[in-house]
This record gives structure tokens, C-alpha cells and sequence, in this order.
């Protein structure tokens, strides 16, 4: 199982990190080490001075597929979820200045949020749905899937030419403006269709 993260996807983040509007997806990988255990606290890694939270809606794929086509892509989803990429914003622009890999500031243990799922059917529409991240009860973070630069399908389509996907994989599609610092004591909760999807204790 594998976490393919899309980046840049939302101009008003792009923006916010005056970065260049990309003409294709930012495509990074995450490993399956990354994911936070379920019911843990998310601890500071002693290496970073500035982790950021970024909020993300969350594509389960539930069948092997590649080079699959955006008409058929809807066919290999059934469940949205939300979750956290954590960057160690600090380390990721040292390793930026270098142009060398993000790993070591995405991909680290606990660097992956992943909340319940919700079932498709259950949704109106996956190009528009609307989530939010709160910190200790103050929305921080909000978006909606209609604003992305490339929607779902277009994501499943576009990383399924370069990685073969299989059933449990999961794509984080992107974060939008608001991405913040971290502390500890403080309390993430996030919501898809203002249902709680998941609530995280900072550490």
C-alpha cells in the first residue's frame, strides 16, 4: 500500500507558498510507515522547528488499475476520506534550496493523517465537497474540491500512467491556503461535510 500526494494543487496555496503554478500535477510519495496509528497523538519530530498541518481530502482505491482512463477513473474509488499531510515546512525548504527530494520532510513516521471513510454514494458530488480543518476549535483551514486545478478523476488518470495503482492505495489530493505551524497541547479536528472524519492531539 502506498500514499501518492498531490501537491499544488489549489492556487490559493500556491500562492500563500509563492510557488509556480504547475502545468501538471506535483506528484510525491509517502510510505505506509508515514500513516499515524489510529487513536495516537502526533509527536514533534525533534528534527523540524516548524511542522505544518495541511488538510486534504482522500481518494481508497479499490481496484488494480494503470493508464487508466479520466471517463473511467470514477470506477475505481468508492470511498473519500480526510486526513493531515504534516510537513516539516523548515526541513522542506532546505531541501528545496538544494533541489534535492521532500521525503525527509513529508514522508517521515506519523507525517500521514488518515481519517474514517465515507462511502461515494453517501456524497452528492466528489468535485464538490467541502471540508475544514479546526485547531483547538478555531477553523484554520477550508476548501472545497471545486477549486481544485485537477479534480479527482483527472488525479486517478494523470498518476495511473507513471505508478501502477492497487486496491488500499491512497492519494492525498492537495491542501488549500491556511497551512499553519503546530503546536504541542494543540488539537486538530477535521471535517468533510462538516461530519468529524478525524481528531488529532499534538505532542
Amino acid at each position: 500500500m502506498k500514499l501518492i500526494c498531490i501537491g499544488r494543487n489549489y492556487t490559493d496555496h500556491i500562492n500563500e507558498l509563492e510557488n509556480e503554478k504547475p502545468t501538471d500535477p506535483v506528484v510525491f510519495l509517502k510510505p505506509d510507515t508515514a500513516i499515524l496509528l489510529k487513536k495516537q497523538p502526533f509527536f514533534i519530530p525533534d528534527f523540524s522547528d516548524e511542522v505544518h498541518h495541511e488538510v486534504e481530502v482522500l481518494v481508497k482505491i479499490n481496484k488494480v488499475g494503470k493508464h487508466i482512463a479520466k471517463k473511467f477513473a470514477h470506477k475505481y474509488y468508492d470511498e473519500i476520506g480526510l486526513g493531515i499531510d504534516f510537513t516539516a515546512r523548515d526541513l522542506q525548504a532546505q531541501l528545496k534550496a538544494k533541489g534535492l527530494p521532500w521525503e525527509k520532510a513529508k514522508a517521515f513516521d506519523g507525517a500521514a493523517v488518515v481519517g474514517k471513510w465515507l462511502p461515494k454514494t453517501q456524497l452528492t458530488s466528489v468535485d464538490n465537497l467541502s471540508f475544514k480543518l479546526t485547531k483547538n476549535e478555531e477553523v484554520v483551514q477550508e476548501g472545497n474540491t471545486e477549486l481544485m486545478l485537477w479534480k479527482i478523476d483527472e488525479l486517478i488518470a494523470y498518476v495511473s500512467q507513471y505508478f501502477t495503482l492497487k486496491i488500499g492505495d491512497i492519494i492525498f489530493t492537495g491542501t488549500p491556503a491556511g497551512v499553519g505551524k503546530v503546536f504541542a497541547e494543540d488539537q486538530l479536528k477535521g471535517y468533510l461535510e462538516d461530519e468529524e472524519m478525524f481528531s488529532i492531539k499534538i505532542k
